[in-house]
C-alpha cells in the first residue's frame, strides 16, 4: 500500500493553494461601496470597476469616470446561485444547469435575464429592460457580494476606447487615482485573463450569444 501510494504522489498533480485576501482589505473595501463609492478589483476574469448595483448615482459616477455611454448597461455580481435567485424574478432552469457546469476549470458566464429585480439600479439594465448578472467564482469578489449583501457593478477596468488590462499592472494609474478603494488583493498575479463570454437566457430557455 505505501508503494501504490507514493506513485500516486509522484504522478498526480497537486493544485495549488488559491491565495487568501486580508480581512482589513476586504473590509476597507465594502466600507467604500457601503458609502457609495467606487472600487477597483479583481474578479473571476478581469479586474474590474465596481460599486454597489442598487446604488443609481454610484453607477452613474462608474459610467463618468469609464467616459461610458449612459444607455449602455453594465454587469453585476453575485456570490453564488442563491443570491442571484434573490435579484432574479425567474431564473430559468436552464441558466442554473449552465451556471454549475461552469463552476470549474472553464471560462466565466455572464447571463443576461429578462426579468432582474426592481431593486437593482435603471442605468445598470440595457434599452429592452434586461440585466447581466454573473456568479462570481473569485473569493474576493464574492466575499464582497456576500458582506455587502448586495450585487456589485463590474465593468472592466479602463477607460472607454482602452484596451482591457490583463492583469492589475495594465491598469492606468490615472483610473486608479480617481477610485475610492484599491483593492491590493492579486495585485501581483500577473496571469493572462480575459472578459466572460455573455449569453442571453430568455424565461422560456431560449439562447443568445452576445458575446462568444
Amino acid at each position: 500500500m505505501h508503494q501504490i501510494h507514493g506513485t500516486m504522489n509522484e504522478t498526480t498533480p497537486v493544485p495549488a493553494p488559491a491565495p487568501r485576501y486580508d480581512a482589513d482589505d476586504l473590509a476597507a473595501a465594502v466600507e467604500a461601496l457601503r458609502r457609495g463609492g467606487i472600487i477597483i478589483y479583481p474578479t473571476d476574469t478581469v479586474w474590474g470597476i465596481g460599486c454597489d448595483a442598487t446604488n443609481e448615482e454610484a453607477v452613474a459616477r462608474v459610467k463618468a469616470l469609464k467616459g461610458r455611454a449612459d444607455a449602455k448597461a453594465l454587469i453585476t455580481l453575485v456570490s453564488d446561485a442563491a443570491m442571484l435567485e434573490r435579484w432574479v424574478d425567474d431564473v430559468p432552469d436552464v441558466a442554473l444547469e449552465l451556471i454549475e457546469a461552469t463552476e470549474e476549470g472553464s471560462r466565466p458566464v455572464t447571463i443576461v435575464y429578462d426579468h432582474p429585480s426592481k431593486m437593482l439600479a435603471p442605468g445598470l439594465l440595457a434599452t429592452d429592460g434586461t440585466a447581466g448578472i454573473r456568479v462570481c467564482r473569485d473569493p474576493y469578489a464574492a466575499a464582497l457580494c456576500r458582506r455587502l449583501r448586495r450585487p456589485i457593478v463590474s465593468t472592466s477596468a479602463n477607460f472607454s476606447g482602452q484596451p482591457t488590462p490583463a492583469s492589475f499592472a495594465d491598469i492606468n494609474p490615472a483610473l486608479i487615482a480617481r477610485a475610492d478603494y484599491t483593492a491590493r488583493y492579486r495585485r501581483n498575479d500577473a496571469s493572462a485573463s480575459q472578459p466572460s463570454s455573455v449569453i442571453k437566457i430568455s424565461s422560456g430557455g431560449l439562447f443568445k450569444i452576445l458575446r462568444p
